[in-house]
């Protein structure tokens, strides 16, 4: 068992919770006699993605060559199972998609909410989840009537330069293999990720208050 233990930041991942994370699994994968590794989280949540606070100040959840937490871009031939409880937000949803299973409870709550901040989800919430979410022939939304209204301006309240890399990201995705979309994706999101506004939405997060978008 694999556990991430930040709940007071409900196991957001900061730069040393990311390298850990890869530390544990290295661990798994040298040990013979373990079959398959579970990723939970403590106090009742899997995790809330990326902590904004620590990227804020320049602190990043990304491990070379293996991705966000370490786990989302790695190659690792252990069977792995993200066993989520309460939130799993951002890239804690990405972290749960990288595993090969996600057994759930049923007061689990999913969301890629990066685009409220400037950012995008990078780490497999463009790649991995549209393809997964299609097998199941999904509807976005249940509403009441007039509900379309509502969900509009969520969106519209959100970051331009993200939602615009997200949708191109994800219609773009079924041309290429996943080695491809990965490094197509990137080549769309490095401006984004690296714009006024993804540090505009982590800093006004980490000071509590509603960000200023500038659309560059």
């Amino acid at each position: 068992m694999i556990t991430i233990d930040r709940p007071k930041a409900c196991n957001a991942i900061d730069g040393a919770t990311a390298r850990a994370l890869a530390a544990a699994v290295d661990r798994l994968e040298a040990r013979d006699d373990l079959r398959v590794g579970i990723i939970s989280g403590a106090g009742g949540d899997f995790s809330a993605g990326m902590d904004l606070r620590a990227f804020a100040a320049g602190d990043t959840p990304i491990v070379e060559g293996r991705g966000f937490a370490g786990i989302t871009r790695a190659q690792i031939k252990t069977p792995l199972i993200a066993a989520v409880e309460g939130y799993a937000l951002g890239g804690g949803t990405e972290l749960a998609l990288a595993c090969d299973m996600i057994v759930a409870a049923h007061h689990a709550t999913f969301g890629l909410t990066e685009v409220r901040y400037g950012i995008v989800p990078p780490e497999g919430g463009m790649v991995r989840l549209p393809e997964r979410a299609e097998r199941f022939g999904l509807v976005n939304y249940l509403t009441e009537p007039g509900g379309a209204l509502k969900r509009a301006a969520g969106i519209a309240h959100n970051a331009p330069l993200a939602v615009e890399a997200v949708k191109l990201v994800v219609n773009e995705r079924r041309a290429f293999c996943d080695q491809d979309a990965f490094a197509e994706q990137d080549r769309i999101v490095a401006p984004v990720l690296a714009s006024h506004d993804a540090q505009e939405g982590a800093h006004a997060f980490a000071e509590k208050r509603s960000p200023h978008w500038q659309g560059r």
